[in-house]
């Protein structure tokens, strides 16, 4: 079983992700699009990778506890659900964000840096499904293959996010 000092502060971090994300929604709409006013581009980018880097690590300790047993495919899920959403939501602010042309590449390479985070999310949810309901070894190295693949182009986008920063 997963120690209770790990889920509780891997319950907490979501939780004030979720809560800070959530105020968006409770300021007044006057109508128009929402857009998020950013005048610090470089440190708005990595505010949402420190963001990325915190659900990426929650989800690496909780997928790796679904490995070993440690935690219930129905627990998992649980999880991968809130994070999903944080994940959702943070790629709908970056959408908003309408940043300067130097800094579009930048955004757009970490957007789909977190667009693969969420598929391979989706793809360790299908293999807590196999784990469950007692699929075949191949379809589990297949999936487990898939999901190392997503995990790696979430990577090498971010890695085109860093590069393609302009030089400030």
């Amino acid at each position: 079983m997963a120690s209770k000092k790990g889920i509780v502060v891997t319950a907490i971090i979501l939780a004030v992700i979720t809560g800070a994300s959530f105020l968006l929604w409770l300021v007044p709409q006057d109508g128009s699009e929402t857009t998020f006013v950013v005048t610090d581009y470089e440190n708005y980018l990595d505010g949402k990778k420190n963001i990325h880097e915190v659900l990426s690590e929650s989800i690496e300790i909780e997928f790796e506890s679904l490995r070993n047993g440690e935690v219930s495919p129905q627990e998992y899920m649980t999880t991968t659900e809130v994070t999903a959403s944080q994940i959702t939501a943070q790629i709908s602010e970056f959408v908003t964000s309408k940043p300067p042309e130097e800094w579009q590449a930048s955004y757009i390479n970490y957007m789909d840096a977190m667009k693969k985070f969420n598929s391979y999310i989706g793809e360790t949810k299908v293999l807590a499904n196999l784990i469950e309901n007692g699929g075949s070894q191949e379809e589990m190295q297949e999936t487990i293959e898939k999901i190392e693949s997503l995990k790696s182009e979430s990577l090498e986008f971010i890695k085109k996010s860093d590069e393609s920063r302009p030089n400030t």
